[in-house]
């Protein structure tokens, strides 16, 4: 059970991460719980899932819980392992907590409370209209497990390409999650198949949540494509996108000769 009218992603979510759980929940909307009332309750009613007044809860770095955060804390590692769950609540879970509990500019809780019935509507209906944005929410949310899964199954062989590395080139056998293995190691270039034929080179990014790449391709290489062969000297070199990160070629060899050679460019740069 949670409250009628008007709602927010917090309580779309929560009731989407419920039926994800067991999809023959039945979750109604009313503006109190009954006396007594033995079924799981959240965004209302005071209870272990309620997140206002007294209730208020905080995680150890200060971020406040909101009902979300609450039932992610508890059912999170049923869905998803410890540690994948601990990412996902920091990269996704706090952020909508955080709007829930202190507002601001938020594009996913705006894209939900989107659904809510307008002002003008004669037949606006906040039931059905609920309804519908935690089928969104359920979409959302099982394409992340389905991507935390993968990440998970990826971790062999990333690791095991790892050991192969030389130069601080990582090449992969298929385009797959990677990043939260290698930034952290001692890595600038992870080269794969492309899923529109060829390889792609990609540079490794400084942090998870940075733009910035540990060493980005050589400007004089950024926005070109038929250029780019009598630029480097290698064939087979497609495009640079113009921030540097991404590089496509047709082969792998040349793929690893590019990477090689922009680290020598940027040693080079340095030593100036």
């Amino acid at each position: 059970m949670t409250h009628g009218g008007r709602f927010h992603a917090d309580d779309v979510f929560s009731a989407a991460l419920l039926q994800i759980m067991n999809p023959g929940i039945r979750i109604v909307r009313r503006n109190q719980a009954p006396e007594g009332y033995e079924g799981l309750v959240f965004d209302l009613g005071d209870g272990a899932y309620d997140h206002h007044g007294e209730r208020a809860r905080f995680r150890e770095n200060g971020v406040r819980y909101a009902s979300f955060g609450l039932l992610w804390k508890e059912y999170g590692c049923l869905l998803v392992s410890e540690k994948e769950a601990e990412t996902f609540d920091k990269s996704f879970v706090q952020p909508l907590d955080q709007q829930d509990n202190y507002g601001g500019s938020n594009l996913l809780c705006r894209a939900i409370t989107q659904f809510n019935p307008k002002w003008d509507e004669e037949d606006g209906d906040f039931d059905r209209s609920f309804f519908r944005a935690v089928e969104i929410a359920k979409q959302i949310l099982e394409n992340e497990f389905k991507s935390m899964h993968s990440t998970e199954h990826a971790e062999k062989t990333v690791l095991e390409c790892l050991k192969k590395a030389q130069d601080g080139i990582v090449v992969l056998p298929k385009g797959m999650p990677w990043k939260a293995l290698l930034i952290p190691e001692d890595v600038y270039y992870v080269v794969y198949p492309s899923a529109r034929g060829g390889y792609n080179a990609q540079a490794v990014p400084a942090a998870v949540d940075s733009q910035e790449c540990k060493m980005p391709f050589p400007e004089e290489w950024r926005g070109k494509r038929a250029e780019l062969d009598g630029l480097t000297g290698i064939r087979g070199l497609t495009f640079c996108h113009e921030h540097g990160y991404l590089l496509g070629t047709t082969e792998q060899e040349n793929a690893v000769r590019a990477c090689r050679m922009s680290l020598k460019i940027a040693g080079a740069a340095n030593l100036l």
